[in-house]
């Protein structure tokens, strides 16, 4: 089955709110097995609510609706639905007596112009949504196959109709389900993972693969349209063996997590300590890990150490290693985490330096240039990183995304 999702309100066009009623919606339809062919909006203009839906029923066989069943003058997508289906609205009396008994119950006065929400196809046309969660009934509108769901506009109404009456039904229409996984993936760069993963890209039918990027990592979601969500999910499940098969360790995730909860999740689970001590990141992986709940169970201490000054008395580093060297450089990085490790006994020490930029660079140490330094209980690797200069909070992010692959990668 092909749907649409068409969302109505001006306020959603002026950026006055969040359109969250879509991607709420989308994530269920392809569970369930639906395709979504296209996602619109239009403002509270009759003539254009029925104009667009009038089109997205030439090529869906399905249209999902929120918004616009209030009780005001610009609230009119039933209306313009009816029209589109040749449907007939009448005044349903039990959702009136129902739209009453919730004024009544809240003490407040039910206007005129509230009646217009009991306005409903009969059952020739389709059958009416109860709203357990507010006072706008939904309704559905059937005709040749064709189908218009009409939801409100508020989530918390429109989710709980959906779950409650529209799933049900769409249930009794779909005989396929959708199955997803992302793959999480840090090290190749987007262009890179496509031509590793080729070979299975190329006359793919199902399982599908299809790469993301965001900033610093990648993802690769794998999805099968199966009949049922045992099958769907073993597709899936036996695709992303092959894809490990090729990216290996570069992946963290299975399931969509992020970076800071897979390392958090094995530091918790196996209680290790983890410090460390910063200087271009200032303080960001310290507080992006303690975002983690539960993390304080082996966050033992963070430490921004941003000066040559802070470096020595804070961590011991050497003012003749700073002097022959530079702050940004291999040995400074590891007198800091020899430094921390010393003073805090954490099996997890961790400590970065480098130039965020945008001034500080020469030719021989660029903007871009990191220098972390990893001991895990006694074992050291320290890592040379040049970042794109792209800005200096994306060398910062990028710096803090590495010293955590760096820690998951160190305690395996």
């Amino acid at each position: 089955m092909k749907s649409a999702i068409f969302s109505v309100g001006t306020e959603i066009l002026f950026g006055q709110i969040t359109n969250t009623n879509t991607v709420y919606l989308s994530q269920k339809l392809n569970q369930m097995g639906i395709d979504v062919l296209y996602h619109e909006t239009v403002g509270d203009n009759p003539g254009r609510v029925k104009k667009v839906l009038a089109r997205l029923l030439m090529e869906v066989d399905l249209v999902i609706t929120t918004g616009g069943l209030g009780p005001t003058q610009d609230d009119l997508t039933k209306e313009m639905a009816a029209e589109v289906m040749g449907a007939e609205l009448k005044i349903d009396e039990k959702s009136l007596k129902k739209i009453q008994s919730y004024f009544a119950k809240t003490g407040r006065v039910m206007t005129d112009n509230n009646i217009k929400q009991a306005n409903l196809p009969t059952e020739k046309d389709g059958f009416i949504l109860p709203n357990d969660a507010g006072t706008a009934p939904g309704c559905v509108f059937v005709k040749d196959g064709k189908i218009v769901v009409c939801l409100p506009g508020p989530p918390r109404e429109m989710t709980k109709m959906f779950e409650d009456s529209v799933v049900p039904y769409l249930h009794t229409l779909t005989n396929e389900v959708i199955y997803s996984d992302m793959v999480r993936v840090f090290g190749p760069g987007e262009s890179q993972l496509e031509t590793m993963l080729e070979g299975l890209i190329t006359g793919q039918t199902d399982p599908t693969l299809a790469t993301y990027a965001k900033e610093g990592e990648c993802s690769v979601r794998i999805t099968s349209k199966r009949g049922t969500m045992e099958e769907a999910k073993a597709a899936v499940e036996e695709m992303a063996e092959k894809v490990t098969a090729i990216l290996g360790d570069t992946i963290f995730s299975y399931h969509d997590e992020d970076l800071k909860d897979v390392v958090a999740k094995k530091l918790i689970d196996r209680g290790i300590t983890i410090s460390c001590a910063e200087s271009c990141t200032g303080g960001l992986f310290a507080g992006t890990l303690i975002g983690v709940e539960g993390i304080s169970a082996v966050f033992e201490r963070g430490l921004v150490t941003y000066s040559n000054r802070a470096k020595v008395e804070e961590l011991g580093v050497k003012e003749e290693t700073l002097e022959r060297f530079g702050a940004v450089s291999e040995e400074t990085a590891r007198e800091m985490t020899a430094g921390l490790k010393k003073k805090t006994g954490s099996r997890v020490c961790i400590s970065v330096t480098g130039i965020a930029g945008p001034d500080g660079g020469t030719p021989e140490k660029p903007v871009g240039l990191v220098y972390i330094c990893v001991d895990f209980d006694g074992k050291t690797e320290c890592r040379e990183i040049r970042v794109r200069p792209v800005s200096r909070n994306w060398i910062r992010n990028y710096t803090m995304l590495m010293m955590m692959d760096m820690v998951r990668r160190a305690i395996g």
